[in-house]
């Protein structure tokens, strides 16, 4: 550890009138924490201090960067979004004035991380109607990160703790629209993400995938729906027989869960938001990252909300931003030892024709 770089983690402040400012202080103040890594906060400086002396918390120093490129390791950064324009703080309020700062402050954070200025992005929680405006016309932080990484990226949320690891086919969609969303080829696509996230952000080097039903006790052979027999059993066969990924299904989600079956394979795909979030976070709710598989930069971010009903009161918990924290670092190193291991260890042992080049003829026995 003494020898790896300080890794740099851009932490944008989210929703103003949210918890997401209290649970960023409570895990930053820590002295130890600047050993692991150079905290970099997006926001304001004024906002921070307004939540810390709401929940009480003693004061501790953090550096006013200018810019990314004018960051100082080994203490936390903040730099100013939107020039250090005033935001007027409603604790457990939803307004306009929090969602357009929980954007400029997403914004910048992911031009830097773009440049690589920064090394990861953790995103505190947004109110997804607040934040919406004439640049923000997404269903989430997920599909607007997709949308800015550009080069055809495709993103893929996946809902991590310490044993379980749940990826979604479809992310926030009203449920009418399911049926026509999940396809065969759309579930091969995810199943193709997921298994490459498994083994370069996880390291694991062969990963059995469980993928879920989409109708009650997996349609009950067509009784139920069709989707299962029609839909996500072919592309369950067609992964694991054209593209070498384990998986198994489909299965049916109460059982699965409620069985501990997920204790048995190295990740989960679930068919829609709810079905692999509510029991996730049944599960893992202090401690569950929401992490974005699919981007050039590795994006992690809290798994809750902004908490209105508690903002300001102290008592949000922090763990889950830890573990966000933690588990960025984690799979950008992951991703700088599998890209390495990967890489061609062996050098050009040819060359194009030329006047240098001497030709072998291995068709003929060589004379001793």
């Amino acid at each position: 550890m003494a020898n790896e770089k300080k890794i740099r983690v851009g932490i944008t402040q989210g929703d103003t009138n949210g918890i997401g400012l209290e649970v960023v202080l409570k895990v930053i103040a820590v002295p130890e924490f600047m050993e692991i890594c150079t905290p970099v906060i997006y926001g304001s400086s004024k906002v921070l201090t307004y939540h810390r002396k709401a929940i009480d918390m003693p004061s501790f120093q953090v550096y006013h960067a200018a810019d990314a490129e004018h960051i100082k390791d080994n203490m936390p950064n903040i730099i100013e979004v939107n020039g250090g324009e005033e935001v007027k703080v409603e604790l457990g309020t939803a307004s306009k004035l929090a969602g357009q700062a929980a954007y400029q402050a997403l914004e910048m954070a992911v031009a830097d991380v773009k440049q690589g200025l920064i090394d990861v992005l953790v995103t505190a929680p947004i109110n997804k109607d607040s934040i919406q405006s004439d640049e923000f016309h997404f269903p989430g932080q997920t599909e607007y990160l997709q949308a800015s990484a550009g080069d055809d990226s495709k993103a893929l949320m996946i809902l991590c703790s310490e044993n379980l690891r749940v990826a979604l086919v479809t992310t926030h969609l009203p449920l009418a629209q399911l049926p026509q969303a999940i396809t065969t080829g759309g579930i091969r696509q995810r199943l193709r993400e997921f298994s490459d996230s498994l083994r370069r952000d996880f390291g694991i080097e062969r990963p059995r995938i469980a993928v879920l039903s989409l109708n009650p006790h997996a349609g009950e052979n067509g009784l139920l729906g069709s989707e299962e027999q029609q839909v996500i059993r072919p592309a369950i066969d067609q992964a694991y027989d054209e593209d070498r990924i384990v998986c198994f299904g489909p299965y049916a989600a109460d059982g699965f869960f409620g069985n501990r079956q997920y204790r048995n394979f190295d990740g989960v795909l679930a068919m829609y938001h709810d079905q692999g979030l509510a029991p996730f976070k049944a599960l893992a709710m202090d401690s569950g990252v929401n992490f974005t598989a699919g981007l050039p930069f590795v994006r992690t971010s809290p798994d809750h909300g902004t908490g209105y009903d508690i903002a300001g009161k102290g008592v949000a918990r922090e763990d889950s931003m830890r573990q966000a924290i933690y588990m960025a670092i984690d799979i950008w190193r992951n991703r700088q030892r599998y890209d390495e291991a990967g890489a061609n260890p062996l050098r050009k042992q040819y060359h194009d024709k030329g006047k240098d080049n001497v030709v072998l003829d291995l068709t003929k026995e060589t004379e001793e």
